[in-house]
Formats: C-alpha cells, structure tokens, sequence
C-alpha cells in the first residue's frame, strides 16, 4: 500500500512539474518573459504582464548611453546607478559582474533569454537595438587584457588599407629604459600578407594616424552655421513638396472622379445598345488603366513624399557631431565616424593617410560626404550661398 501511495504521490507531482513547465513554454511562446522583472521593469500582477517602470526605466538608459561613450568602466557604472539611488539593498553598490549583466541583456530592446535561447517579447522596449549593439561592442573592446599582446588588434585596426593593398594592422610596443621608465607604443604597418608584392612602406605612431585622421573627419564635418542654413532649407523644401503633392493628389482625384463618370456613361450606352461589346471593353480597358495609375501615383507620392526628409536630417545631425568627436580622444568612436564617412576608401602610403576617392574643385563629389569635402575646399573660391547648394534645392525630384 505504501509503494502504491508512494507511485501515486511522484505521478501526481511529475504531472503538476510538467503542467508548469507547459504553461511556462506557452507564455513564452506568446513573447510573455515568465519571470521577475529586471530593473526597468515591473511585474503587474493585475495583468500578468511586464510592464514600464517610467522612473528606473530612464536610469536604465542613461546607464547604456553612459557606457556607449567608450571610456566608462564597469565601476563607473556602478557609481552612475548609486548616484541616481540605486545599489543592492544592503546599500551598498553594484558588483561589476552585475553590471555587465545589465548591459548585455536583450530584454531591454524588447527581446528575453529563455532556457539559454533569445525570444521575441510583448513588453515594451527601453533602448534601440542600436545602442544596444553599441554597448556590446565597447564590452567587447574593453574586455580585452589590459596589457596587450603584440598581435592584439589596436583600435585602428580593419580601417586603413596600405598603398600596395593589404591591410594595415597595428603592433604594441614596450620599451624599458635603464633608468626604470616604461614607455609605450602603438604602430600601424602594412600586413604584408600578399605573396607578389615586397612591400617597403614604413609604419607610423598611432599619434600621428590620430591626427591625420581627426584632420580628415573636420573636413567633412559640417559647421554650425551651415547646418543652421541647411535646415532652414530643408524645412523650405518640406513645405513646398508637401504643396506640391497636395495639388498633384486634389488634381489626380479630379481626373479619377471624371474617369468614374466616364465608365458609368460607357456603361450606360452599353446596356442601351449605342456602344458594340468591342468598343465597350476596349474603352472600359484604357479607362481603367489610367484611373489605376493615378490611384498608384497617389498613393506613391502620400507613402513617400516624405522619405528623403528624415534622412537628411539624419545626415545633417551627424555631420555636425564629426567635429567633435575629431576632437576628442576616443578612438573607437573616430573609427566608427571614419567607416561611415569613408567605407573602405581609407589608405595608408608613406606615413599619410589619405581618401582614394576623388575629391576637390575639378572632380565631382560622388555622395553627400565627399560633396561636403569639396565644400570646404571650395569655401574660398565661391559664394557660400553656391557652396552649400549647387542645384535648385536639396529634396530629390518628383516624378509624377
């Protein structure tokens, strides 16, 4: 009777065990997070959800886009998040291990672990998935050892091509003075990986690429009172397509109106015997077609008259930072500006760095980054008024 009660009481349990686990899986499946809310968060018993903590939820953030600056420590977010009141509830502040854990946790741009798999969730996001990539790539720069190999990859390593080819790749130096002092270096060479070519250029100090290349970013970079001109611009040209799409989309409705008005008379001639079965469908055909072009060309020019306008404002907002991130020390933000501003046009040739693409008053600017280059070159030369545009307005043209 015991073995009975005993099989009894471990099937019962087993069930209830795999009930849970059922019911865990289903939310999980509907993007449901089934368990304790992170800091940010909150669990709301009433709906079962996670929801928002607007409070903590600004604190979280502002704990990413301190970090994503890229000379913030673990430790220096820690003391951030005791500054702004929150530690462990012994008071005392946040171990570094939690920290990362903060920061390299999906949930905050809207997705969750589960059983060591990354799900799509229900709640609502606190950051982008873009800061969020940002912060792991500055975990992923810092994490290294401090005191670097000689092979290990320097910040701007995978930027510069060298003038035979390859790529340039960066070399840690330590030299050990008699007198006890230790200076160190970084050095970016050629990597002299092609099996053709005897590569002679010399390698330069990452000081010196430093300058070069801040030097390269101010020169696309877009001046204050340019940029203020520019959005005045842009605001112009807003107003006048959103005009002009308005006259176009009241004129193509006037014309869709008549066409209806026109296939209900070639209807009615139909049905009175005045219009033949031929001519019917082949005037009905050509109708319908032009009424289905205007109703795609409004419908075009209302999903995307707009499209060019959040771009623009996009690229003026960041050319105005290049400035000062060229400015500043920190080398990884210079070599995320530097690929977006160049790509892969960056190379390396007798201790300069310079643009391979064509730049400058007789070679036409191939995209808005090398046009500004040739802006700043031209600023002498002409009219600032023919500098900042060289066509009737700065908004791609409509074709109707």
């Amino acid at each position: 009777m015991l073995n009975i009660a005993f099989g009894q009481s471990k099937y019962y349990i087993d069930s209830l065990s795999e009930n849970v686990r059922r019911g865990l899986r289903q939310k999980v499946r509907r993007g449901e997070y089934p368990g304790p809310a992170p800091i940010g968060y909150l669990n709301d018993s009433r709906i079962k959800m996670v929801v928002v903590d607007r409070k903590k939820a600004k604190i979280t953030k502002a704990a990413f886009e301190f970090y994503a600056q890229g000379d913030k420590t673990l430790e220096d977010v820690s003391h951030f998040l005791a500054q702004q009141g929150v530690v462990r509830r012994s008071g005392k502040i946040w171990h570094k291990d939690r920290v990362k854990y903060l920061l390299t946790n999906p949930f905050y741009y809207g997705h969750f672990r589960y059983a060591k798999e990354v799900h799509g969730g229900r709640h609502d996001p606190i950051i982008a998935k873009k800061l969020f990539d940002k912060v792991q790539e500055v975990l992923r720069q810092r994490g290294r050892p401090r005191h670097k190999t000689k092979n290990e990859s320097q910040p701007f390593c995978g930027l510069l091509y060298c003038a035979c080819g390859m790529m340039i790749t960066g070399e840690y130096k330590v030299k050990h003075q008699k007198n006890g002092n230790v200076h160190e270096y970084v050095y970016y060479h050629c990597s002299r990986k092609s099996k053709t070519v005897k590569c002679k250029e010399p390698c330069i100090r990452q000081e010196m690429l430093d300058k070069q290349i801040s030097s390269l970013l101010q020169k696309v970079s877009l001046p204050q009172d340019w940029a203020e001109k520019l959005s005045v611009m842009l605001e112009k040209d807003k107003k006048e397509s959103a005009q002009f799409c308005s006259a176009f989309v009241q004129e193509a409705q006037t014309k869709i109106q008549e066409i209806k008005i026109k296939l209900q008379r070639l209807l009615d001639g139909y049905l009175e015997q005045d219009v033949d079965r031929e001519d019917y469908r082949e005037q009905k055909a050509i109708l319908l077609s032009e009424k289905k072009s205007l109703e795609e060309q409004i419908f075009k020019l209302e999903q995307k008259q707009n499209d060019w306008v959040e771009p623009m404002e996009s690229w003026i907002n960041c050319a105005q930072t290049l400035g000062k991130i060229a400015s500043d020390s920190n080398l990884f933000e210079k070599k995320v500006a530097s690929k977006e501003v160049f790509g892969s046009n960056l190379f390396l040739s007798g201790r300069e760095a310079r643009v391979c693409a064509p730049s400058g008053l007789d070679s036409p600017p191939q995209n808005q980054w090398a046009a500004l280059r040739a802006a700043h070159e031209m600023v002498y030369e002409k009219p600032k008024s023919m500098v900042l545009v060289t066509l009737p307005g700065i908004e791609p043209g409509f074709k109707a």
